[in-house]
């Protein structure tokens, strides 16, 4: 029996004429505003009207497949289901029907957990089962940060950026470690949850935060660093309030106590796209330079043999 897998990850526009659908989806069908949207056609100018995130998720599909099948009795294809743009999810199951598969994992291109996220794609997938009168059997993998390969593949890109640095840069460097902000509500206590999740799971605080200080502290401690911290980067152009503080403000603070040099891991993604290109690339280093730090960013796992490795590794993890 085959198992297929798969593999689902945001989604991106495919092209500068593609823009205006894409943004109106992620907002929920709503259409933004024409300054918004010449916003964002400006950073993707910025970046070369790159639009990589789709043909490196095919990458990464296509590689987790070669290494799933490379060891075991088991058989495994791997799918693509994006949640805003095609192939969409529906996508991916229909290819799974007309495959026969029966038994299917899910796993989403991204380490956290959050009821705002991850959950939202399993919901996706479930709706689409249920339209399409039936499909394969699923179970999900939730949450893949704690993976030691996977922790262990972070750490060595933090230092490999940490390498990039001079000797003098590198004494003085703090490492910021980043995952998409969300929107936030306050609870009774005072504190803030994400703002559409309900989990019982974060009732007493909340797990996405706590994940991403968890990555922090656990690749923080495998390569010795002294000086480390979390931040939020890609918030959202809504009126709540999101995860804070900012990347931009947290290297301008670590550049006020005395750092000489940040560098950014941008721990919640795992392609370059454009909330890497733009986000960390343009906005985050002109906050460095701005504030007379040198900046570095760690590179992203794309389709490295070792992240597609630590990849399958969950999956199998989750197989049992």
């Amino acid at each position: 029996m085959t198992i297929g897998v798969l593999a689902m990850a945001y989604g991106t526009a495919n092209g500068p004429d593609d823009i205006e659908r894409y943004y109106t989806d992620i907002r929920g069908g709503r259409t933004p505003t024409p300054e918004d949207l010449d916003d964002l056609k400006a950073r993707y100018a910025a970046i070369g009207n790159r639009f990589p995130l789709l043909e490196i998720t095919r990458r990464q599909g296509a590689a987790l497949e070669r290494e799933l099948n490379a060891e075991g009795s088991e058989t495994f294809r791997v799918y693509l289901g994006m949640k805003h743009s095609p192939p969409f999810i529906p996508d991916g199951i229909t290819e799974m029907r007309r495959d026969g598969i029966e038994q299917a994992v899910g796993v989403v291109l991204a380490p956290h957990w959050s009821g705002m996220s991850v959950d939202t794609y399993v919901e996706r997938v479930e709706k689409a089962i249920a339209d399409a009168g039936g499909g394969p059997s699923f179970t999900f993998v939730r949450q893949w940060y704690d993976a030691r390969a996977f922790l262990a593949f972070l750490a060595s890109r933090v230092g490999d950026a940490l390498d990039r640095l001079t000797g003098e840069e590198r004494e003085g460097a703090a490492v910021i470690f980043s995952a998409h902000s969300l929107p936030t509500r306050e609870v009774e206590d005072g504190s803030r949850r994400c703002k559409l999740c309900t989990s019982p799971a974060c009732e007493a605080w909340c797990r996405y935060v706590e994940q991403l200080q968890d990555t922090a502290n656990q690749v923080a401690g495998r390569l010795g660093l002294r000086s480390f911290t979390i931040g939020w980067q890609s918030a959202g152009r809504t009126p709540d309030p999101w995860w804070g503080p900012s990347v931009e403000d947290v290297i301008r603070t670590l550049a006020a106590d005395g750092h000489s040099a940040v560098v950014c891991c941008s721990a919640g993604f795992v392609a370059d796209h454009l909330e890497v290109l733009y986000d960390l690339d343009i906005e985050a280093r002109a906050a460095a330079e701005g504030a007379g730090v040198a900046f570095a960013r760690t590179e992203m796992p794309n389709d490295d043999p070792a992240f597609i490795k630590a990849l399958a590794g969950v999956v199998r993890a989750h197989l049992g």
